[in-house]
């Protein structure tokens, strides 16, 4: 647990001021959130805000265990793939009369962050950053191959074919990666061919053009291309390309940091939109600040949400250069904080992106994806028939979520 101004815990210190908690899980938004807690606490200095930092990989367990026995953070972050869950089960405050009462400016953060976190009509989490996924690719190697650099005309047809060319067996360089990786590399592949994975309750993968999309990819890796997924398992594709065995990778606009933190690609690495199939698009995915439902600290939490919705929240963020505050016209800072790398395709690409598919118990459906499409995404199968069969299991899951 690391503390944003004291470790006092209750509800009121000798003071008489309340202490919220707040839960997140990233340590490097912890400084940017620490500044912005500190310029909250000035406008209200009978309210104090104490950071609950618990990695990704128990957060959830962890939020769990706390919402059951009572102990939930007063305000904590909240993704896509959980939301509906977390609504669906009554243990997050409605904010909805709130927002209308207090005039949140919900209409300067994107539409489809905003319809995310809304649930049967009613808002329950409000949008604090945004990603999405760009095409990275390594100067260096292109130079080397005497090829253009990617660019905003680029098409899939284009990706294939710079790969094919950079792709150097001698010195074990792949020209890009098809990685199993929901977010980054499956979804966009799917909606670039003009498929989907879920639309009106019901599974995309049995579509004819999602099955496109994704062979797309596991065609660069039965032509050597890609490495196959069972090479990824411990070197994933954004490991490869920091080691410069990679010339080209998808990845998210909040890992720009990381790849600033590479001192040989901060000097030859760049960025552009993802290469146009049938669709040119990106998935789009952020983070929302929601309240605990059993908080006894309600009216002072959604002070704090309220405040991290607008303006000023939001040009501190981007100034940490960690993450994409969704608020509008507050990019500035982050697009400055790393020169070297062309950011501004990620904020151009929000227009067309599509919202990272979830429903109400998402993880169970995507947790069939890797068992049935893996032997695909390693050389081993068609994708075709796995395509299908995942369809038909995900929509039995789905099938059985409307029951529940």
């Amino acid at each position: 647990m690391l503390a944003a101004c004291s470790d006092d815990g209750g509800g009121a210190d000798s003071g008489g001021r309340t202490t919220l908690s707040y839960g997140m899980w990233d340590p490097a938004q912890v400084p940017g959130m620490e500044q912005v807690i500190a310029a909250f606490q000035q406008e209200h200095p009978d309210i104090r805000v104490r950071i609950e930092l618990t990695p990704w990989a128990s957060y959830w367990t962890t939020l769990k265990t706390s919402m059951r026995g009572g102990t939930a953070p007063d305000v904590f972050w909240m993704n896509a793939v959980n939301f509906q869950l977390y609504a669906a089960h009554d243990v997050l405050e409605p904010l909805s009369e709130h927002i209308a009462r207090d005039r949140t400016p919900v209409d300067r953060h994107p539409e489809q962050l905003v319809r995310l976190y809304s649930y049967d009509g009613t808002q329950y989490g409000l949008p604090k950053d945004f990603d999405t996924i760009g095409l990275w690719y390594n100067k260096a190697l292109f130079d080397k191959a005497g090829i253009k650099y990617p660019d905003t005309s680029w098409t899939l047809d284009d990706l294939r074919d710079a790969a094919a060319e950079l792709t150097n067996p001698r010195e074990r360089v792949h020209g890009f990666c098809s990685e199993m990786h929901r977010q980054i590399v499956l979804y966009p592949a799917i909606h670039a061919a003009g498929g989907h994975v879920l639309r009106d309750g019901k599974s995309g993968f049995g579509d004819e053009r999602t099955v496109e999309g994704l062979r797309f990819l596991t065609d660069m890796i039965d032509r050597g291309w890609s490495p196959p997924q069972s090479a990824m398992v411990e070197n994933i594709g954004r490991v490869r390309f920091w080691s410069e065995k990679t010339a080209m990778v998808n990845d998210l606009s909040a890992m720009a940091g990381q790849m600033y933190a590479v001192p040989a690609l901060k000097d030859h690495a760049g960025v552009t939109v993802l290469p146009k199939g049938r669709e040119h698009t990106t998935v789009i995915h952020g983070l929302a600040n929601v309240i605990s439902a059993k908080s006894d600290k309600k009216a002072a939490a959604w002070k704090f949400v309220h405040f991290m919705a607008g303006r000023r929240a939001a040009e501190i963020q981007a100034k940490s250069g960690v993450t994409i505050s969704s608020h509008e016209g507050t990019q500035d800072a982050w697009l400055k904080s790393m020169p070297e790398f062309d950011l501004q395709h990620f904020i151009d690409m929000e227009k067309y992106g599509v919202p990272y598919p979830s429903s109400k118990n998402t993880a169970v459906w995507e947790n069939l994806q890797y068992p049935l499409l893996g032997a695909a995404f390693s050389g081993k199968g068609g994708i075709e028939g796995a395509a299908r069969t995942l369809g038909e299991q995900m929509d039995r899951a789905l099938k059985e979520e409307r029951k529940a």
